[in-house]
């Protein structure tokens, strides 16, 4: 019955709703940002050469790339590309990469505006967030709290649930082990790591992430370079099959079309509002909250642009006829055919990795929702920490199809509201975006100090935005 219901929200919200909401959505901050995706492309690289700084009030911007990059790199990456190619066939991938290009902007505009309206809380640290841009730019405590129970939900309950599925199927699929034995050791691991809190998951991110990325594209250079010739007929066929010029009718063309806007969606979590958590919480350098929007575009980039293509390529060039293999057994066993026996150990390792990474991320994001929903205190903590590894160790025995079910419609219940704020947050955005470019344009370092009068109009916390907390390195 519950399935039932949750399949029929799904139908609502993925057949009618989110795709035109996404693409009007990155259209909008495409137009109103003046297509910075492309015009600041080069500039989003360099916004990262001070990103390991940071203060006691903050993490840094490479803590925050890393965190939010944990995220969304794992099971979106792996096993949601082969989910994608299985359901969708090669051309979904086509529209996972236009999701993630005009997604681009969308992940500007949240990530600038968790910057915006950031505050810093009992213990000096800065938080922010969407429900904290709901609040303030909004002056909308319904939203504020329907998006936080939302997060909660989407990243408290499900999507650790996702990854634990990932991990102990690519480890049942490898070498035969139970599934219950890899939810105990998952669920014990991350207990460990999340009761040190945001900096310390921060911290193991910043570590985890880079180096399991480049081994991962390392290795799927090795499968392009190898199999060099065939390469132009993977993407004919992820070109071709995304327009149905192989298809007979429609129907396959439609299929693409949703798989590759879902999967890209939960793979980059663009316009979710999740990454402004994260982003929010960092101390930026140039200091103004426009930077922390591009970095968080450039974690769209390196999560679909360059790694879901990796996954894309070494399926499409393994020669496995689609269908018969499904998730993230097809990513193991396409490296398999294309490196050898190795290949499924390393995906192994590799799910393992970025799926706990994800997980640990994902209770740093539901975290942050425990002040809106009154749960803040030691009882809520508890209890919510409890219910976190429970349904993480739970995720690991479950059916797959269901936990799926579950994270589709979190992430689109989220999505729905989050879009809806920083719509009508453009016009903030677009003056603190005016303001970065304006000092780019006279060849300063940006840097936001927010006057009496933008203070009272945007509703900004007191305190953040001021010329002593927005120094500029000498």
């Amino acid at each position: 019955m519950l399935y039932s219901i949750v399949d029929w929200l799904n139908n609502i919200l993925w057949g009618y709703a989110l795709i035109p909401l996404l693409v009007i959505a990155g259209v909008w901050f495409t137009f109103r940002l003046s297509a910075i995706q492309f015009r600041h492309f080069s500039h989003m690289f360099s916004v990262m050469k001070h990103s390991r700084d940071a203060d006691s009030h903050g993490i840094s911007s490479f803590q925050a790339l890393c965190t939010t990059l944990a995220a969304r790199v794992g099971t979106g990456n792996l096993m949601g590309v082969a989910v994608a190619i299985s359901l969708g066939g090669a051309g979904a991938v086509f529209w996972m990469w236009v999701i993630a290009i005009i997604g681009m902007a969308t992940a500007f505009a949240e990530s600038a505006l968790g910057q915006l309206y950031k505050e810093t809380n009992a213990a000096g640290d800065y938080r922010g967030g969407p429900a904290f841009y709901m609040l303030k730019g909004l002056k909308s405590p319904v939203l504020a709290i329907v998006f936080s129970v939302c997060l909660f939900i989407g990243y408290g309950f499900v999507f650790s649930g996702v990854q634990a599925n990932s991990i102990a199927s690519a480890f049942n699929g490898s070498y035969g082990i139970n599934p219950l034995y890899t939810g105990i050791f998952i669920t014990v691991f991350t207990g460990i790591i999340v009761l040190g809190g945001l900096k310390k998951i921060a911290s193991f991110a910043g570590l985890v992430v880079p180096v399991m990325g480049v081994a991962y594209v390392l290795v799927a250079l090795w499968v392009i370079v190898t199999n060099l010739a065939d390469v132009p007929a993977a993407f004919g066929q992820i070109l071709s099959s995304a327009f149905g010029l192989r298809e007979a009718g429609g129907g396959l063309v439609g299929a693409a079309i949703m798989q590759g806007v879902k999967r890209g969606l939960y793979s980059n979590e663009a316009g979710m509002g999740s990454a402004p958590n994260a982003a929010a919480a960092a101390t930026p350098y140039p200091p103004h909250p426009a930077s922390q929007g591009y970095v968080q575009m450039l974690g769209v980039f390196l999560d679909t642009i360059v790694l879901c293509t990796c996954t894309a390529l070494i399926i499409l060039l393994s020669g496995i006829p689609l269908g018969q293999e499904f998730g993230i057994q097809l990513t193991q066993q396409a490296l398999e055919n294309k490196v050898g026996f190795w290949g499924s150990d390393f995906i192994a390792v590799a799910i393992f990795f970025f799926g706990f990474t994800s997980i640990v991320a994902n209770f740093a994001y539901a975290e942050n929702s425990l002040s809106f929903l009154k749960l803040d205190n030691k009882i809520g903590r508890t209890l919510f920490i409890m219910v976190f590894l429970g349904m993480t160790f739970y995720g690991a025995i479950s059916s797959l199809d269901q936990v799926i079910a579950l994270a589709d419609l979190a992430v689109g219940l989220m999505t729905v509201v989050n879009i809806t704020a920083i719509v009508l947050l453009s016009k903030a955005l677009v003056t603190i975006t005016k303001d970065y470019n304006t000092h780019l344009d006279k060849g300063d370092i940006p840097r936001f100090v927010a006057t009496e009068e933008q203070q009272q109009r945007m509703n900004l916390t007191p305190g953040i935005w001021t010329a002593e907390n927005t120094q500029l390195k000498k």
